[in-house]
């Protein structure tokens, strides 16, 4: 089978947890083709290069969202005034917020791919004054909220530059016939921008889309905008966001959220529950054998935060619930391993540390040291995650927003009792293995920590159902069976181009498995004609 895998800033370039669960998926289906599809968000991404890739990988096609993407074409009077018709079609559905909206934004989407199919990129349109005085238009008309209605030029120009950039893939030939559209099944790494060939391949040419979130995008896409960012700006953007994920989950043949926290988010914004299939993302529990295994590795007055040193993470409520179990405790300890670090917010980190924590030494002559530690997951303390996970006997998530807690099912093959925020998918994940508290309240967290650390036979009891709930739910091989049953699966029962809002192009009562050979799609003829008889055919004889 032949699989197109559409990313967006992940995979194959070096960085992300994205790049790591689409690696694992190619190198664990090793009977199929794999063709990749990857948009690169920054020039850093493309500099740092590629990973190495496995022999099923056939083809690599890239294109930068960060560069300029002008292919030199203009349009004629006539083509202009269909990008105007189009245009202001999508902009209606963004802008106007009526039950005919979504409708309006699919049609003006799917125009604007058909004329860049026809007629070349959209570049030079989409940041034109017609593309401008359209979105004006669209935020004049009635029915525009009050934010949007207060939009002036400069938050115009801006909204149309980030536009451009989104709809950039409408204007690629990664749909055609030479691309995803020879593809079996197209398999978007993420929703969003980089769902937009899968929608186009399924358009034209009937290739299956298959969706997979292990994040909510919407959200995602609102927090990463800078702060500066104005309000009309902002809204228009998540206006946009917003109609996009709607048409990619009313369109996909199957959507796979990795928890049912990012399934709700879909639900919510239109996803048909039919469509919906959980598959959690796999991580490889070999590498957290050998402290998992240990059960009396660690301090057990030691406790342990694993990640990404962010505001997001709440080490503010952290270091404050730690100042009350110290209290209690004395002789507890915490160690912070940073796998990666704001500049800013690790030094406010610090700073509180050192006011809530002077340098303690046990007497007269012994150096003071202070109980709260900031290392790095790669240090001569901890070469490896496992190493830090295995520092202490419990572990801690203080989060105040979180999807998918990556750090979370770590610690549990490991082995770990953990103490953790109620934010994202923690509830699903820890499954009643670990003691789940309010976000931003310290007094809750240290309450928790303490009912561990007064009772150590129950912190190992939890650790080691903890351990048993990951290895039965979250390791590679279980997510690698459950994409490869759905390739399957959207083969069987195939889609044809143009297909409308039910998944592969009729009710779901009427499927039938293989009704459309999967030879019907293979483009080109599977053997060339014999000649059809006539005076050349007669002279030869």
């Amino acid at each position: 089978m032949r699989i197109g895998l559409v990313t967006e800033g992940g995979y194959p370039y070096a960085a992300g947890e994205a790049r790591l669960w689409c690696d694992r998926l190619v190198r664990g289906l090793p009977q199929h083709e794999f063709e990749l599809y990857a948009l690169s968000r920054t020039a850093g991404q493309e500099e740092r290069g590629r990973v190495p890739l496995p022999p099923q990988v056939t083809r690599v096609r890239t294109a930068p969202l960060w560069a300029p993407a002008d292919d030199g074409r203009t349009y004629s009077r006539r083509e202009r005034r269909r990008f105007a018709a189009c245009f202001a079609e999508l902009v209606r559905g963004i802008c106007a917020d009526g039950p005919d909206a979504p409708g309006a934004f699919a049609a003006g989407l799917y125009g604007l791919a058909e004329l860049a199919r026809e007629q070349g990129g959209t570049y030079a349109a989409l940041r034109s004054e017609t593309a401008v005085r359209a979105v004006e238009g669209g935020c004049r008309a009635p029915g525009a909220s009050r934010t949007v209605q207060a939009a002036r030029v400069p938050d115009l120009l801006e909204f149309v530059d980030e536009l451009e950039r989104a709809l950039r893939p409408l204007s690629l030939d990664w749909h055609e016939e030479a691309g995803l559209g020879r593809a079996d099944v197209c398999h978007a790494a993420s929703g969003g921008v980089a769902a937009v060939p899968g929608l186009l391949a399924k358009r034209f040419c009937g290739v299956p889309l298959l969706v997979t979130e292990y994040g909510v995008q919407l959200r995602a896409r609102y927090l990463e905008q800078p702060a500066a960012t104005r309000p009309a700006v902002r809204a228009l953007l998540a206006a946009f966001h917003i109609r996009l994920a709607g048409e990619i989950y009313a369109r996909a043949d199957l959507l796979t959220p990795g928890n049912a926290h990012a399934r709700r988010w879909q639900e919510r914004c239109g996803a048909p529950r039919e469509r919906l299939r959980t598959v959690y993302p796999g991580m490889e529990a070999d590498r957290f054998a050998a402290v998992g295994e240990d059960t009396g590795r660690g301090d057990p007055d030691t406790l342990v935060w694993v990640g990404r040193i962010e505001p997001a993470k709440d080490l503010i409520a952290l270091l404050h619930a730690f100042a009350e179990v110290r209290r209690a405790a004395p002789h507890t300890r915490l160690r912070i391993f940073a796998t990666a670090a704001a500049p800013g917010y690790l030094a406010d980190c610090r700073s509180l540390a050192a006011q809530l924590f002077p340098d303690e030494a046990a007497d007269a002559r012994t150096v003071g040291e202070s109980p709260v530690s900031f290392e790095e997951v790669g240090g001569p303390e901890a070469p490896t995650a496992a190493d830090a996970y295995g520092a202490g006997r419990l572990v801690l998530l203080s989060s105040v927003i979180e999807g998918f807690p990556i750090t979370l099912a770590e610690a549990m093959f490991c082995g770990r009792a953990t103490v953790s925020t109620d934010v994202g998918a923690v509830r699903e994940v820890i499954g009643g293995t670990g003691l789940v508290v309010p976000p931003r309240n310290p007094r809750a967290l240290a309450e928790a920590c303490l009912a561990l650390l007064e009772d150590p036979e129950r912190a190992q009891r939890l650790g080691a159902a903890a351990r048993a709930r990951a290895l039965e739910l979250f390791t590679v091989e279980q997510n690698v069976e459950a994409f490869g049953e759905s390739y399957l699966r959207l083969l069987a029962l195939g889609t044809s181009p143009g297909a409308g809002d039910e998944p592969f192009g009729r009710p779901a009562q009427e499927r039938v498995p293989f009704a459309r050979p999967a030879e019907a799609r293979v483009p080109g003829p599977w053997i060339a004609r014999a000649p059809e008889p006539g005076p050349a055919a007669e002279a030869t004889a």
